[in-house]
């Protein structure tokens, strides 16, 4: 290949990298405006118990997963984003940064990958994270399962007892309603790389959203042997997801009571 042939390739190659990435500015910035549309006109959110968490040090945010398309992680960022003063870190399944668009803004506003070490690093330095312990089996419960909280990963609390940080529970109510799950499309989830792949409501529908964050909820002191600390962990989880069950049931009936 001649010199000058290579270096049109080359200026070629850089202006498709260029339109790439502009294009996908583009839709990230699409993606927000509609996101943001989503939670103060179609969702009407209203956000509870903010001064639950803390100014600074810090601290697991366990957050029950529901609703078929997982719009509730997205929404949930962005409306401690909009609150807080201090960023925070979304823990993601890595299939995740796999969708178009929605992967890439994902990163760029800190999901991090799933990984108990990323973890402990980022409380470690003082940060904020939020889990979602169900992981996909939140998303995949039918309707007629909504807001009943699946088995825990325990992962976020062996990280709050290496780490000494506190747990706050957060209640996020109307994401069932929004996108029911009514089936699956196992063909599709497998062509796509994707867990599952929901029959449901293309669009979310219209039902008001709720987030309520409790109390924090301190560790018990990290135990030495390492079979006292699994013992310490799966009490720690159990504790955690009883709390947000509970939450979650006293929520939902809040929500229906000033729903407008």
């Amino acid at each position: 290949m001649s010199e000058s042939l290579a270096d049109v390739f080359g200026v070629a190659g850089s202006d498709v990298r260029f339109l790439r990435r502009l294009l996908g500015d583009v839709g990230e910035d699409a993606w927000e405006r509609l996101l943001e549309w989503l939670i103060d006109e179609w969702f009407r959110l209203d956000v509870l118990g903010l001064e639950n968490i803390p100014a600074d040090g810090p601290a697991v945010l366990v957050a029950n997963h529901s609703g078929a398309w997982g719009l509730d992680a997205f929404v949930l960022q962005k409306a401690l984003h909009r609150s807080l003063q201090r960023s925070l870190h979304v823990l993601a399944a890595p299939f995740v940064f796999r969708l178009p668009l929605l992967g890439s803004y994902a990163a760029k506003k800190g999901a991090v990958p799933i990984d108990p070490r990323s973890a402990m690093h980022r409380l470690s330095a003082g940060e904020l994270i939020v889990v979602f312990p169900e992981g996909v089996s939140g998303l995949e419960k039918p309707f007629r399962d909504r807001y009943r909280l699946q088995p825990f990963n325990p992962g976020f609390a062996v990280a709050a007892l290496h780490s000494g940080a506190p747990i706050v529970p957060v209640s996020v109510i109307g994401a069932e309603e929004s996108s029911p799950r009514i089936g699956g499309v196992p063909a599709l989830a497998k062509l796509l790389d994707v867990p599952c792949f929901p029959l449901t409501s293309p669009f979310p529908l219209p039902a008001k959203w709720l987030i309520t964050i409790g109390e924090p909820i301190a560790p018990p002191a990290r135990p030495r042997g390492f079979g006292a600390r699994s013992a310490a962990a799966r009490w720690l989880c159990a504790e955690v997801r009883d709390t947000l069950q509970d939450m979650v049931g006293r929520e939902r009936e809040r929500r229906n009571a000033f729903v407008r």
